[in-house]
């Protein structure tokens, strides 16, 4: 079969690869669609395990199954998440499911960007969605990054009537604005250097939309708020010229959701003493577990996440190489999807 390999963002290649073999209590899935991550770009995170297949928003039909598996026929359409949690260990009884060591160490063989893909039991009993007719493969890559959105506003407890700030407007910038509307946000205030992205933001759901290269962002948020900051700042962008922004217009008692890692070593200088009488908290999301994106599922179908909408690429698989130039260079991309064959 073939398989798009990573060497770098700059060296993808399509490369032939044996079908992955199946257990008793396991799956093959032909991809369908496969979403590209904002991680798949980043090098310094990968650069330690290349060459590897990424892909982690995958979706498929199920073309092999191990003669235990039980609910799943060949042919059925499923969602797979890529990790999934022990359910017994003591992050887990806690309810923080990405802490658990095992979602760390399972993965699908050998990623979403590949003609198929085996899926191990965990994953299959734990997080394997199967897909509504409704919903088409495309529409369901967006199942895990509206998780991943739902997963952290729940964790900063998102109230009816807060003012919301989103620096950055990729994709994720995109859900949360979504979702933050449909929490029952009063004010949702978009911020990103990149026009073509605030036009869909405010398409989407944005009140106000900010390019801070040409317009006064704090003073903005202060004018629209009556001084006071934000209730939640959402950091989509992992850059820290974002965190400091977002930071500056938190409100007293206010919120910073950190949703993007930057790079190594990079430092934010925050003064105990301004949190302690700010009371400013700072809350961090990593990735999604199995409750959301069940959720997550059901926003789509419902119609209430717009995920064509979200969609600006579309490549098939001998095309990866290309999909990453996209994603890393172009404007007017957001959500880029690698297609797999008929």
């Amino acid at each position: 079969m073939k398989a798009a390999v990573y060497y770098s963002p700059q060296d993808i290649r399509i490369e032939e690869k044996p079908v992955p073999e199946i257990g008793d209590d396991e799956v093959l899935v032909q991809m369908k669609a496969c979403g590209m991550c904002g991680s798949d770009l980043m090098d310094w995170y990968l650069k330690p395990r290349a060459p590897l297949v990424l892909g982690h928003e995958p979706t498929g039909l199920i073309a092999g199954k191990g003669g235990k598996v039980e609910g799943l026929e060949v042919g059925d359409r499923v969602f797979v998440h890529h990790h999934v949690a022990c359910l017994t260990c003591h992050y887990c009884q806690r309810g923080n499911y990405t802490l658990c060591e095992r979602f760390h160490n399972t993965y699908i063989e050998p990623g979403g960007f590949a003609e198929y893909f085996r899926v191990p039991a965990s994953n299959l009993q734990v997080d394997t969605l199967q897909i509504p007719e409704s919903v088409s493969f495309e529409e369901a890559t967006l199942i895990e990054p509206v998780g991943c959105c739902l997963r952290a506003l729940r964790k900063a407890s998102i109230s009816i009537g807060d003012s919301v700030a989103i620096v950055g407007a990729g994709a994720t910038g995109i859900i949360h604005t979504i979702l933050s509307k449909n929490f029952g946000a009063s004010q949702v205030i978009v911020s990103d250097i990149i026009d073509h992205r605030l036009a869909t933001a405010r398409k989407l759901g944005a009140d106000i939309v900010v390019n801070p290269k040409k317009e006064d962002l704090k003073g903005i948020v202060h004018a629209k708020t009556d001084g006071r900051g934000v209730d939640l700042a959402i950091v989509t962008a992992p850059s820290m010229e974002a965190y400091r922004a977002a930071l500056d217009i938190c409100s007293k008692g206010g919120k910073l959701l950190i949703f993007a890692p930057t790079l190594p070593g990079e430092r934010l200088e925050v003064s105990p003493k301004e949190l302690f009488f700010s009371e400013v908290q700072i809350i961090s999301s990593y990735s999604t577990s199995h409750l959301e994106t069940r959720q997550a599922l059901e926003l789509i179908q419902q119609g209430k996440i717009h995920a064509g909408e979200l969609i600006t690429h579309r490549y098939r698989l001998e095309e990866t190489a290309e999909a990453f130039r996209t994603a890393l260079e172009s404007k007017e991309s957001l959500k880029v999807v690698v297609l797999g064959g008929d």
